[in-house]
């Protein structure tokens, strides 16, 4: 929420009070339907709020329908794709690969956020919190250093200047992705070095995509494509 708002008022989000809303409400509709039609209990709306939150962030449409069909996707997909009692994809993540690959108008918006230090600085102070309380700190920290690191390699490699490399390690977009959508514990392997091992395959395939195939949105397109080694990961390399 707290990011929401700084994104919506200090850095004028293209999106627009109506969208949010209606992502919310169908998001978290959908949630408790699906909780009373396969009679779940114990299960709460935070996680819908959170999938919510994540569309806010990075979707953005001409429309005001892309936003809650992407909701409703998203958290349908928590209760229909699943593998041993886990979530396939990233509930966040899926809603926004299906809204810009398959609906008109649509466009992924993380560069928004600036590249400011100190709003960097609030984004890793904020999402240590989140991942340590998720004990999936590992998960986040091992792909921002794979990540950067083959960024440095890359700025040395061309012989540009390390402003380039700092331009990355403040983009806010990035550690949005490194300490809220990566680190979904429902979504990455159960084993600490399967995890480990599963972030610096998606940040090379996130820098792959940008700085090999030059296009855009590397981050969220490299998770969903690397999204069904999970499954094979837990199978292999079993943990709890």
């Amino acid at each position: 929420a707290t990011l929401l708002s700084i994104g919506a008022l200090a850095r004028d989000f293209a999106l627009l009070p109506q969208q949010m809303a209606l992502a919310f409400a169908a998001g978290l509709a959908v949630q408790v339907a699906w909780i009373r039609v396969l009679r779940i209990e114990h299960r709460g709306v935070l996680s819908a709020l959170i999938t919510c939150f994540g569309l806010s962030m990075l979707l953005r449409a001409d429309s005001l329908w892309v936003h809650p069909l992407a909701a409703a996707l998203a958290i349908s997909s928590k209760f229909v794709l699943r593998v041993h009692g886990k979530h396939v994809c990233n509930p966040a993540n899926l809603g926004v690969i299906a809204a810009v690959a398959l609906l008109p108008g649509t466009w992924v918006s993380a560069g928004q956020w600036g590249q400011d230090i100190a709003l960097a600085a609030w984004f890793v102070a904020l999402g240590c919190i989140v991942t340590q309380r998720a004990h999936r700190a590992d998960v986040a920290w091992s792909f921002l250093a794979a990540y950067l690191g083959l960024v440095a390699l890359r700025v040395l490699a061309l012989g540009q200047p390390w402003t380039i490399f700092v331009h990355q390690l403040a983009n806010g977009g990035l550690l949005l992705f490194a300490f809220f959508m990566i680190s979904d514990p429902m979504t990455i392997p159960n084993r600490r070095d399967t995890r480990i091992a599963y972030a610096i395959v998606v940040a090379i395939a996130a820098f792959l995509w940008h700085f090999a195939l030059f296009k855009p949105n590397g981050l969220v397109w490299a998770l969903f494509v690397c999204t069904p080694l999970v499954p094979l990961m837990d199978r292999l390399w079993p943990a709890q």
